[in-house]
Protein backbone atom coordinates (compact mmCIF):
# COMPACT_ATOMS: atom_id res chain seq x y z
CA UNK A 1 0.00 0.00 0.00
CA UNK A 2 1.29 3.47 -0.96
CA UNK A 3 2.32 5.76 1.93
CA UNK A 4 3.17 9.36 1.11
CA UNK A 5 4.91 9.82 4.47
CA UNK A 6 6.23 7.62 7.25
CA UNK A 7 7.21 9.58 10.36
CA UNK A 8 7.83 7.00 13.11
CA UNK A 9 8.72 9.56 15.81
CA UNK A 10 6.04 12.05 14.76
CA UNK A 11 8.53 14.87 14.19
CA UNK A 12 6.70 18.20 13.81
CA UNK A 13 9.58 20.70 13.98
CA UNK A 14 13.30 20.54 13.16
CA UNK A 15 15.99 23.19 12.89
CA UNK A 16 18.34 21.13 10.71
CA UNK A 17 17.57 18.56 8.01
CA UNK A 18 19.72 16.20 5.97
CA UNK A 19 17.82 14.96 2.91
CA UNK A 20 18.64 12.08 0.59
CA UNK A 21 16.68 11.89 -2.68
CA UNK A 22 16.40 8.40 -4.14
CA UNK A 23 14.91 6.04 -6.66
CA UNK A 24 15.71 2.34 -6.26
CA UNK A 25 18.80 2.91 -4.08
CA UNK A 26 18.31 0.00 -1.65
CA UNK A 27 21.87 -1.20 -2.31
CA UNK A 28 23.53 2.16 -1.60
CA UNK A 29 21.42 4.37 0.68
CA UNK A 30 22.59 2.90 4.01
CA UNK A 31 26.09 4.38 3.84
CA UNK A 32 25.11 8.04 3.26
CA UNK A 33 22.41 7.73 5.95
CA UNK A 34 24.95 6.42 8.49
CA UNK A 35 27.46 9.15 7.61
CA UNK A 36 24.75 11.81 7.80
CA UNK A 37 23.75 10.58 11.25
CA UNK A 38 27.37 10.75 12.46
CA UNK A 39 27.73 14.24 10.98
CA UNK A 40 24.59 15.47 12.71
CA UNK A 41 25.60 14.00 16.06
CA UNK A 42 29.17 15.36 15.84
CA UNK A 43 28.51 18.86 14.51
CA UNK A 44 24.82 19.68 15.02
CA UNK A 45 24.14 17.73 18.21
CA UNK A 46 22.63 20.77 19.93
CA UNK A 47 19.96 21.19 17.24
CA UNK A 48 16.71 19.35 16.72
CA UNK A 49 17.49 17.46 13.53
CA UNK A 50 15.98 14.89 11.19
CA UNK A 51 17.11 12.77 8.23
CA UNK A 52 14.61 12.69 5.36
CA UNK A 53 14.55 10.22 2.50
CA UNK A 54 12.58 11.83 -0.34
CA UNK A 55 11.90 8.93 -2.66
CA UNK A 56 10.19 8.10 -5.97
CA UNK A 57 8.12 5.25 -4.50
CA UNK A 58 10.98 2.80 -5.10
CA UNK A 59 10.00 -0.82 -5.59
CA UNK A 60 13.36 -2.33 -4.52
CA UNK A 61 12.95 -1.89 -0.76
CA UNK A 62 14.65 1.53 -0.45
CA UNK A 63 12.01 2.68 2.05
CA UNK A 64 12.38 -0.41 4.23
CA UNK A 65 16.18 -0.22 4.19
CA UNK A 66 16.11 3.49 5.05
CA UNK A 67 13.66 3.15 7.93
CA UNK A 68 15.47 0.07 9.26
CA UNK A 69 18.88 1.73 9.61
CA UNK A 70 19.74 2.35 13.27
CA UNK A 71 20.42 6.05 13.80
CA UNK A 72 20.50 8.47 16.72
CA UNK A 73 18.76 11.05 14.53
CA UNK A 74 15.01 10.63 13.83
CA UNK A 75 14.06 9.77 10.26
CA UNK A 76 11.17 10.64 7.97
CA UNK A 77 10.33 8.94 4.67
CA UNK A 78 8.33 10.85 2.05
CA UNK A 79 7.45 9.71 -1.47
CA UNK A 80 6.01 10.93 -4.73
CA UNK A 81 2.77 9.35 -5.92
CA UNK A 82 3.06 6.00 -7.77
CA UNK A 83 4.26 6.60 -11.32
CA UNK A 84 5.70 10.04 -10.54
CA UNK A 85 9.47 9.95 -11.02
CA UNK A 86 12.26 12.54 -11.09
CA UNK A 87 14.71 14.02 -8.62
CA UNK A 88 13.02 17.40 -8.95
CA UNK A 89 9.69 15.96 -7.87
CA UNK A 90 11.43 14.41 -4.86
CA UNK A 91 12.88 17.78 -3.89
CA UNK A 92 9.58 19.57 -4.40
CA UNK A 93 8.14 17.25 -1.75
CA UNK A 94 11.14 18.12 0.39
CA UNK A 95 10.63 21.89 -0.01
CA UNK A 96 7.09 21.56 1.35
CA UNK A 97 8.30 19.41 4.24
CA UNK A 98 10.99 21.97 5.10
CA UNK A 99 8.32 24.68 5.27
CA UNK A 100 6.13 22.44 7.44
CA UNK A 101 9.04 21.65 9.79
CA UNK A 102 10.07 25.33 9.88
CA UNK A 103 13.68 24.21 9.35
CA UNK A 104 16.52 26.74 9.26
CA UNK A 105 19.12 24.73 7.35
CA UNK A 106 18.94 21.85 4.87
CA UNK A 107 21.70 19.66 3.44
CA UNK A 108 21.02 17.38 0.45
CA UNK A 109 23.36 14.51 -0.49
CA UNK A 110 23.15 11.90 -3.24
CA UNK A 111 22.02 8.38 -2.31
CA UNK A 112 24.80 6.69 -4.32
CA UNK A 113 27.71 8.47 -2.59
CA UNK A 114 30.61 6.24 -1.65
CA UNK A 115 32.99 8.97 -0.43
CA UNK A 116 30.75 10.93 1.95
CA UNK A 117 32.10 11.49 5.48
CA UNK A 118 30.49 13.15 8.53
CA UNK A 119 32.47 16.29 7.68
CA UNK A 120 30.52 16.65 4.46
CA UNK A 121 27.46 17.42 6.58
CA UNK A 122 29.51 19.95 8.54
CA UNK A 123 30.90 21.70 5.46
CA UNK A 124 27.54 21.91 3.67
CA UNK A 125 25.56 22.78 6.80
CA UNK A 126 27.63 25.18 8.91
CA UNK A 127 27.64 28.08 6.40
CA UNK A 128 23.83 28.10 6.56
CA UNK A 129 24.14 29.27 10.17
CA UNK A 130 26.77 31.88 9.25
CA UNK A 131 24.72 34.14 6.97
CA UNK A 132 24.94 32.08 3.77
CA UNK A 133 21.70 30.97 2.10
CA UNK A 134 23.00 28.53 -0.50
CA UNK A 135 26.04 26.22 -0.33
CA UNK A 136 27.43 24.54 -3.44
CA UNK A 137 29.94 21.69 -3.16
CA UNK A 138 33.57 22.00 -4.18
CA UNK A 139 35.33 18.69 -4.53
CA UNK A 140 38.10 17.35 -6.69
CA UNK A 141 36.57 15.35 -9.53
CA UNK A 142 38.33 13.41 -12.21
CA UNK A 143 38.83 15.62 -15.26
CA UNK A 144 36.38 13.45 -17.25
CA UNK A 145 33.73 13.17 -14.53
CA UNK A 146 31.09 15.85 -15.02
CA UNK A 147 31.72 16.95 -18.61
CA UNK A 148 28.29 18.60 -18.87
CA UNK A 149 29.38 20.75 -15.94
CA UNK A 150 32.81 21.47 -17.44
CA UNK A 151 31.61 22.36 -20.95
CA UNK A 152 28.16 23.85 -20.39
CA UNK A 153 26.79 24.35 -16.87
CA UNK A 154 29.82 25.99 -15.24
CA UNK A 155 31.02 28.32 -18.04
CA UNK A 156 27.50 29.36 -19.07
CA UNK A 157 26.22 29.94 -15.53
CA UNK A 158 29.37 31.85 -14.62
CA UNK A 159 29.25 34.13 -17.68
CA UNK A 160 25.48 34.67 -17.49
CA UNK A 161 24.99 35.40 -13.81
CA UNK A 162 28.45 36.54 -12.75
CA UNK A 163 29.10 34.00 -9.99
CA UNK A 164 31.92 31.44 -10.07
CA UNK A 165 30.22 28.35 -8.71
CA UNK A 166 32.32 25.43 -9.93
CA UNK A 167 29.72 22.70 -9.35
CA UNK A 168 26.31 24.25 -10.12
CA UNK A 169 24.88 20.73 -10.67
CA UNK A 170 26.98 18.96 -8.04
CA UNK A 171 24.10 16.98 -6.50
CA UNK A 172 25.20 17.69 -2.91
CA UNK A 173 24.37 21.14 -1.51
CA UNK A 174 22.87 23.14 1.32
CA UNK A 175 20.15 25.80 1.41
CA UNK A 176 18.39 27.86 4.05
CA UNK A 177 14.82 27.15 5.07
CA UNK A 178 13.53 30.44 3.66
CA UNK A 179 14.79 29.45 0.20
CA UNK A 180 12.49 26.41 0.27
CA UNK A 181 9.51 28.78 0.27
CA UNK A 182 11.02 30.69 -2.66
CA UNK A 183 11.44 27.46 -4.61
CA UNK A 184 7.80 26.53 -3.99
CA UNK A 185 6.49 29.92 -5.10
CA UNK A 186 8.55 30.52 -8.25
CA UNK A 187 6.79 30.47 -11.60
CA UNK A 188 9.73 28.76 -13.35
CA UNK A 189 8.87 25.14 -12.52
CA UNK A 190 8.79 22.81 -15.55
CA UNK A 191 8.95 19.15 -16.53
CA UNK A 192 12.74 19.38 -16.97
CA UNK A 193 13.12 20.87 -13.48
CA UNK A 194 10.99 18.02 -12.11
CA UNK A 195 13.75 15.65 -13.23
CA UNK A 196 17.51 16.24 -13.61
CA UNK A 197 17.13 19.97 -14.22
CA UNK A 198 16.53 20.54 -10.51
CA UNK A 199 20.14 21.19 -9.41
CA UNK A 200 20.93 23.90 -11.97
CA UNK A 201 17.47 25.41 -11.37
CA UNK A 202 18.08 25.70 -7.63
CA UNK A 203 21.53 27.24 -8.14
CA UNK A 204 20.29 29.70 -10.77
CA UNK A 205 17.36 30.87 -8.65
CA UNK A 206 19.68 31.41 -5.67
CA UNK A 207 21.89 33.60 -7.87
CA UNK A 208 18.97 35.60 -9.26
CA UNK A 209 17.40 36.07 -5.82
CA UNK A 210 20.70 37.57 -4.64
CA UNK A 211 21.05 34.87 -1.98
CA UNK A 212 24.48 34.86 -0.26
CA UNK A 213 26.28 31.89 -1.84
CA UNK A 214 29.42 30.02 -0.84
CA UNK A 215 31.20 26.87 -1.93
CA UNK A 216 32.06 24.19 0.61
CA UNK A 217 35.33 22.36 0.08
CA UNK A 218 34.51 18.75 0.78
CA UNK A 219 38.03 17.44 1.46
CA UNK A 220 37.49 14.25 -0.54
CA UNK A 221 36.66 13.60 -4.17
CA UNK A 222 33.11 12.76 -5.12
CA UNK A 223 33.00 9.00 -5.66
CA UNK A 224 29.70 7.75 -7.01
CA UNK A 225 28.42 5.98 -10.11
CA UNK A 226 30.53 7.94 -12.58
CA UNK A 227 29.64 7.53 -16.25
CA UNK A 228 31.56 7.53 -19.50
CA UNK A 229 30.86 10.97 -21.11
CA UNK A 230 30.01 9.20 -24.38
CA UNK A 231 27.15 7.17 -22.95
CA UNK A 232 24.13 7.48 -20.65
CA UNK A 233 23.31 11.01 -21.84
CA UNK A 234 19.81 11.26 -23.31
CA UNK A 235 17.26 12.52 -20.78
CA UNK A 236 19.76 14.02 -18.34
CA UNK A 237 21.41 16.14 -21.04
CA UNK A 238 18.06 17.39 -22.33
CA UNK A 239 16.80 18.20 -18.84
CA UNK A 240 19.91 20.03 -17.63
CA UNK A 241 20.59 22.00 -20.82
CA UNK A 242 16.89 22.64 -21.41
CA UNK A 243 16.60 24.10 -17.91
CA UNK A 244 19.65 26.34 -18.49
CA UNK A 245 18.17 27.67 -21.74
CA UNK A 246 14.74 28.15 -20.19
CA UNK A 247 16.23 30.09 -17.27
CA UNK A 248 18.09 32.29 -19.78
CA UNK A 249 14.70 33.34 -21.15
CA UNK A 250 13.17 33.94 -17.71
CA UNK A 251 16.12 35.83 -16.27
CA UNK A 252 17.25 37.88 -19.27
CA UNK A 253 16.68 41.20 -17.43
CA UNK A 254 19.20 40.03 -14.80
CA UNK A 255 21.95 38.46 -16.88
CA UNK A 256 21.90 41.05 -19.65
CA UNK A 257 23.27 43.56 -17.13
CA UNK A 258 26.06 41.28 -15.85
CA UNK A 259 29.43 41.83 -17.51
CA UNK A 260 32.08 39.85 -15.59
CA UNK A 261 32.07 37.21 -12.88
CA UNK A 262 33.29 37.49 -9.32
CA UNK A 263 34.74 34.80 -7.05
CA UNK A 264 32.52 32.90 -4.64
CA UNK A 265 33.64 32.36 -1.04
CA UNK A 266 35.05 28.95 -0.16
CA UNK A 267 34.15 27.46 3.21
CA UNK A 268 36.52 24.79 4.46
CA UNK A 269 40.22 24.19 4.41
CA UNK A 270 41.12 25.32 0.90
CA UNK A 271 42.65 23.57 -2.05
CA UNK A 272 45.80 22.06 -0.60
CA UNK A 273 46.78 18.39 -0.73
CA UNK A 274 43.73 16.34 -1.60
CA UNK A 275 42.85 12.75 -2.20
CA UNK A 276 42.71 11.95 -5.91
CA UNK A 277 39.46 10.66 -7.47
CA UNK A 278 39.25 7.33 -9.27
CA UNK A 279 39.75 7.40 -13.05
CA UNK A 280 36.88 7.76 -15.50
CA UNK A 281 37.28 5.77 -18.70
CA UNK A 282 36.51 7.59 -21.94
CA UNK A 283 35.95 5.82 -25.27
CA UNK A 284 37.35 8.39 -27.71
CA UNK A 285 36.37 6.36 -30.77
CA UNK A 286 32.70 6.42 -29.70
CA UNK A 287 32.79 10.21 -29.24
CA UNK A 288 34.37 10.59 -32.69
CA UNK A 289 31.86 8.24 -34.29
CA UNK A 290 28.80 9.90 -32.73
CA UNK A 291 29.96 13.32 -33.96
CA UNK A 292 30.19 11.98 -37.52
CA UNK A 293 26.79 10.31 -37.22
CA UNK A 294 25.36 13.70 -36.23
CA UNK A 295 25.78 15.04 -39.77
CA UNK A 296 23.32 12.51 -41.17
CA UNK A 297 21.03 12.41 -38.13
CA UNK A 298 20.98 16.11 -37.23
CA UNK A 299 22.35 18.00 -40.27
CA UNK A 300 18.92 19.37 -41.22
CA UNK A 301 18.45 20.87 -37.76
CA UNK A 302 22.00 22.26 -37.64
CA UNK A 303 21.41 24.14 -40.90
CA UNK A 304 18.21 25.56 -39.46
CA UNK A 305 19.67 26.56 -36.10
CA UNK A 306 23.31 27.46 -36.66
CA UNK A 307 24.89 30.35 -38.55
CA UNK A 308 26.26 29.42 -41.97
CA UNK A 309 29.84 30.08 -40.83
CA UNK A 310 29.38 27.69 -37.92
CA UNK A 311 28.00 24.92 -40.14
CA UNK A 312 30.96 25.40 -42.49
CA UNK A 313 33.38 25.15 -39.57
CA UNK A 314 31.74 21.91 -38.38
CA UNK A 315 32.24 20.51 -41.87
CA UNK A 316 35.95 21.42 -41.64
CA UNK A 317 36.26 19.64 -38.29
CA UNK A 318 34.51 16.63 -39.80
CA UNK A 319 37.49 16.16 -42.13
CA UNK A 320 40.00 15.96 -39.24
CA UNK A 321 41.64 12.68 -38.27
CA UNK A 322 40.77 11.56 -34.77
CA UNK A 323 44.39 11.83 -33.63
CA UNK A 324 44.47 15.55 -34.56
CA UNK A 325 40.92 16.35 -33.56
CA UNK A 326 40.31 19.89 -32.26
CA UNK A 327 37.11 21.78 -31.47
CA UNK A 328 37.91 25.47 -30.76
CA UNK A 329 36.34 27.13 -27.73
CA UNK A 330 35.06 30.12 -29.72
CA UNK A 331 33.17 27.76 -32.05
CA UNK A 332 31.60 25.99 -29.06
CA UNK A 333 30.47 29.34 -27.65
CA UNK A 334 28.86 30.24 -30.99
CA UNK A 335 27.09 26.88 -31.08
CA UNK A 336 25.64 27.38 -27.57
CA UNK A 337 24.50 30.93 -28.40
CA UNK A 338 22.71 29.71 -31.54
CA UNK A 339 21.07 26.81 -29.71
CA UNK A 340 19.92 29.03 -26.82
CA UNK A 341 18.28 31.45 -29.27
CA UNK A 342 16.75 28.58 -31.25
CA UNK A 343 15.35 27.18 -28.00
CA UNK A 344 13.83 30.54 -27.13
CA UNK A 345 12.37 31.01 -30.63
CA UNK A 346 11.07 27.40 -30.74
CA UNK A 347 12.67 26.67 -34.11
CA UNK A 348 12.25 22.91 -33.40
CA UNK A 349 10.61 20.81 -30.76
CA UNK A 350 12.54 20.94 -27.48
CA UNK A 351 13.65 17.28 -27.55
CA UNK A 352 14.60 17.43 -31.22
CA UNK A 353 16.68 20.56 -30.70
CA UNK A 354 18.51 19.36 -27.59
CA UNK A 355 19.13 15.88 -29.00
CA UNK A 356 20.76 17.50 -32.03
CA UNK A 357 23.17 19.36 -29.75
CA UNK A 358 24.50 16.08 -28.27
CA UNK A 359 26.78 15.07 -31.18
CA UNK A 360 28.38 18.52 -31.17
CA UNK A 361 28.79 18.39 -27.40
CA UNK A 362 30.44 14.98 -27.73
CA UNK A 363 32.89 16.38 -30.27
CA UNK A 364 33.71 19.22 -27.85
CA UNK A 365 34.22 16.59 -25.16
CA UNK A 366 36.55 14.62 -27.42
CA UNK A 367 38.59 17.75 -28.07
CA UNK A 368 38.82 18.42 -24.32
CA UNK A 369 39.98 14.84 -23.71
CA UNK A 370 42.62 15.11 -26.43
CA UNK A 371 43.97 18.37 -24.97
CA UNK A 372 44.01 17.23 -21.34
CA UNK A 373 44.79 13.50 -21.33
CA UNK A 374 48.49 14.05 -20.61
CA UNK A 375 48.11 16.76 -17.98
CA UNK A 376 47.14 16.72 -14.30
CA UNK A 377 43.69 17.37 -12.83
CA UNK A 378 44.91 20.77 -11.60
CA UNK A 379 46.17 21.70 -15.07
CA UNK A 380 42.88 20.54 -16.59
CA UNK A 381 41.11 22.88 -14.15
CA UNK A 382 43.27 25.75 -15.40
CA UNK A 383 42.27 24.86 -18.95
CA UNK A 384 38.57 25.05 -17.99
CA UNK A 385 39.12 28.38 -16.23
CA UNK A 386 40.70 29.79 -19.40
CA UNK A 387 37.67 28.65 -21.41
CA UNK A 388 35.39 30.39 -18.90
CA UNK A 389 37.27 33.64 -19.47
CA UNK A 390 36.56 33.26 -23.20
CA UNK A 391 32.86 32.74 -22.42
CA UNK A 392 32.83 35.95 -20.38
CA UNK A 393 34.77 37.80 -23.07
CA UNK A 394 32.07 37.02 -25.65
CA UNK A 395 29.13 37.97 -23.41
CA UNK A 396 28.57 41.12 -25.50
CA UNK A 397 28.21 38.92 -28.60
CA UNK A 398 25.53 36.85 -26.87
CA UNK A 399 23.61 39.99 -25.85
CA UNK A 400 23.94 41.50 -29.32
CA UNK A 401 22.63 38.39 -31.08
CA UNK A 402 19.91 37.82 -28.47
CA UNK A 403 18.61 41.38 -28.92
CA UNK A 404 18.91 41.24 -32.71
CA UNK A 405 16.76 38.13 -32.83
CA UNK A 406 14.27 39.75 -30.47
CA UNK A 407 13.84 42.83 -32.66
CA UNK A 408 13.61 40.64 -35.78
Amino acid sequence: MFEHEVNPENIKKAAFVVAIPSYNEADSIAFPVQQADKGIQSFFGNMKSVIINCDNNSNDGTKEIFLGIRTHTPKIYISTEPGIKGKGNNLRNLFQKIVDLDANGVVVVDADLKSITPKWIKHLGEPLFQDFGYVAPLYVRHKYDGTITNSIAYPLTRSLYGRRVRQPIGGDFGFCGKLAQTYLQTATWSDTVANFGIDIWMTTIAMNEDIPICQAFMGRPKIHRAKDPGSDLGPMFRQVVGTIFNMMIKFYPFWSNVRWSKPTSIFGFGLGETEMPPPVKVHKEILFQKFHEGFSNCGRIWEKVLQKETVAKLQEIREMDRDRFDFPTHLWINVLIDFAIAYRDELCTEDELLDSLIPIYLSKTLSYVMKTERISIREAEEFIEEECVQFEGTKSLLIQRWNKKTSA
